[in-house]
């Protein structure tokens, strides 16, 4: 039965209830900076009664929980929108970086010094003997090939930049993932029994998978959503079966966790690739499962799949590579294109990609069908002989088959073309002739084609060049240059111009005042030519296809930016929204804490009254 004693129990469990609620309310102002947590609410309900005549009595108060005010519909929300804004800040960064490298907008860079390049052609064509002018554009072009290096150089750094901060990310989302691992076992136990909830652990996990959204956009996969609309409605807690799954692998799943593991050995260029083991041992390529968060746009930047040559084959820089490297190549094979029809004594190709058997037109290099001249020149400059080779599907460029033959019966061979008797002057003379005059030859070692004039007519004073009809042959060769290299690490002057500019070459025929070669180098600005980039061909000017490549990062960031924009005012609304659920207000806990005060001074005074009841009634009994 009811007692003074039960009286006394009573104001004791009002007592401790106030106590709780100004801990927990203490506990919530303490945390009110403290980044991913939620304020904690105190829930009571009515002791069980003591069943006397004629009815039930209170027993006093009790403490069911200490509950979370926390809402998983909006943090979801809000862990999507920071996956995004992760992913855009990091491309619009980026992107902003990548577009400094083409300053062309304020007439400062790769646009300017092609045009300086030009200007010194026009200069040497208005005065094809003036050696000045000869040091002046051998300068320029130098100039404009460093500049077209460090371009290069400054994106191939920033895509290692890239790479080594996805090395970072990945360490520290397997850190996270591991923590969210052990984070699950400790919830498991605290809440083992469902006796009591354990907030500040659940607020810890939660945080870190706001982390890993950020980092990789994870997915967290959890059980039943239990709400508690007696406390506050916007309590949505989810609780049960726990996984965490990137591109659709389970990187934690309860309290077990499957790292992501990284290697760089296997290629040549020291790349991270990215990779998901199985249980069996089985590595799964994971670079492309990986589309979210900052990992993500560093992916999408960097690339993702590595070719065999160690180079990327997607990912917005190396595209950016290969434009600027399919320009730097198409100014290099035009450039040597024209300079070949410049006469000279002796021409020797580079080192070439493609066996001497191979047709040319199934090397991937840009040579085209059709036709280039040998065109001989004597020592008064004047046209004494001209040869026609020919480029079709079946051409090669030596040892032809003998069942391949051109319509005249000639091997159908770059080598067996330029060797073949004929009488290419017209005059019935066996000895002036282009296979008598010029000594070609093949080195299969080196795969280098080198054409030299015979002894006897080089000690006369004859020259020779290539004019060329659309092959491109001299371009892709490199026969007879004045670029060398194949690309924009590569690109610059050729070295025997570079070390003497005097012998820097601006005539067609090798007579005073002929400035042909000059003109056709001004003229190339305007002409259009094809640019090889992998399997793609595009057929532009020197001009529009840089301006093509600068306005693709230009329209590129320009897009991050307003779409950055754009996100930005959504994160920063759903964050709002978030920390107006979770968030602690000073304010509101101040009052709590005042209301708290007073509940505990009123049960401290049901105690005391007990306390002179109890005296009162000992008194009674002396």
């Amino acid at each position: 039965m009811a007692s003074i004693f039960n009286a006394l129990h009573i104001g004791y469990s009002g007592l401790n209830a106030a106590q709780i609620a100004i801990d927990t309310t203490s506990h919530n102002i303490s945390n009110a900076e403290t980044e991913g947590y939620s304020r904690q609410r105190v829930v009571t309900s009515a002791a069980a009664p003591v069943s006397i005549d004629p009815g039930q009595r209170g027993n006093g108060v009790q403490i069911t929980e200490i509950a979370s005010v926390f809402d998983s519909f909006v943090f979801s929300k809000y862990k999507v929108v920071s996956q995004n804004k992760a992913y855009s800040d990091t491309l619009k960064d980026n992107l902003t970086e990548l577009s400094s490298y083409f300053p062309d907008i304020d007439n400062n860079g790769i646009k300017a010094d092609l045009q300086s390049y030009y200007d010194s052609w026009q200069a040497l064509a208005n005065n094809p003997g003036n050696s000045a002018l000869q040091v002046a554009l051998a300068q320029q072009t130098q100039t404009l090939s460093q500049h077209i290096n460090q371009t290069r150089t400054q994106i191939t750094d920033l895509q290692s930049s890239l790479n080594d901060q996805i090395k970072v990310n990945i360490d520290e989302v397997n850190r996270i993932a591991e923590q969210i691992a052990g984070l699950n076992k400790s919830i498991s136990q605290a809440e083992a029994g469902g006796i009591s909830n354990a907030n500040d652990l659940r607020d810890q996990r939660s945080q870190l998978e706001l982390t890993l959204s950020k980092l990789v956009g994870a997915t967290v996969t959890n059980g039943q959503i239990e709400s508690n609309n007696v406390v506050d409605s916007n309590i949505a807690i989810e609780g049960g079966s726990y996984t965490i799954q990137i591109g659709g692998f389970n990187i934690v799943d309860g309290g077990s966790f499957h790292p992501i593991g990284m290697e760089s050995a296997g290629n040549q260029n020291g790349y991270n690739d990215l990779y998901y083991k199985r249980q069996d041992g089985t590595k799964i390529p994971f670079s492309n499962n990986i589309t979210g968060g900052k990992v993500g746009a560093l992916l999408e930047l960097r690339g993702s799949t590595i070719g065999d040559n160690g180079e990327f084959e997607d990912g917005f820089l190396q595209e950016t590579i290969n434009n600027l490297d399919s320009f730097a190549k198409g100014l290099i094979e035009s450039t040597n294109n024209i300079y070949a029809q410049s006469a000279t004594s002796s021409m020797r190709s580079n080192s070439l990609s493609f066996s001497s058997s191979e047709s040319l037109l199934s090397t991937g290099e840009n040579f085209n069908t059709g036709t280039f001249d040998i065109v001989l020149y004597d020592v008064d400059g004047n046209e004494t002989a001209r040869r026609t080779i020919t480029i079709d599907s079946k051409t090669v460029m030596d040892n032809a088959s003998a069942t391949n033959l051109l319509p005249d019966g000639t091997p159908n061979s770059i080598m067996e073309q330029l060797k073949a008797i004929k009488d290419d002057n017209g005059d019935g003379s066996a000895i002036n002739d282009i296979d008598d005059i010029l000594s070609p030859s093949f080195s299969a070692t080196q795969n280098i084609m080198q054409i030299d004039l015979s002894s006897a007519f080089a000690s006369q004073g004859y020259t020779f060049a290539i004019e060329d009809n659309g092959t491109n042959f001299a371009g892709v060769t490199g026969i007879s240059r004045f670029m060398d290299g194949n690309n924009a690490k590569n690109i610059s002057l050729t070295s025997s111009i570079k070390n003497d500019p005097t012998t820097l070459r601006g005539f067609q025929s090798p007579v005073d005042g002929d400035n042909q070669t000059a003109l056709d180098m001004v003229e190339q600005q305007f002409a259009s030519f094809n640019f090889k980039n992998g399997t793609a061909t595009t057929s532009d000017t020197i001009y529009g296809y840089y301006d093509r490549l600068v306005t693709t990062v230009g329209t590129k960031t320009n897009s991050v930016i307003l779409s950055n924009d754009s996100i930005t005012a959504q994160y920063t609304a759903i964050q709002k929204e978030q920390d107006s659920i979770s968030g602690v207000s000073i304010d509101e806990e101040m009052a709590n804490l005042i209301r708290y005060q007073t509940s505990y001074g009123a049960a401290a005074k049901i105690i005391t009254t007990i306390d002179q009841m109890m005296t009162t009634l000992l008194g009674i009994k002396n």
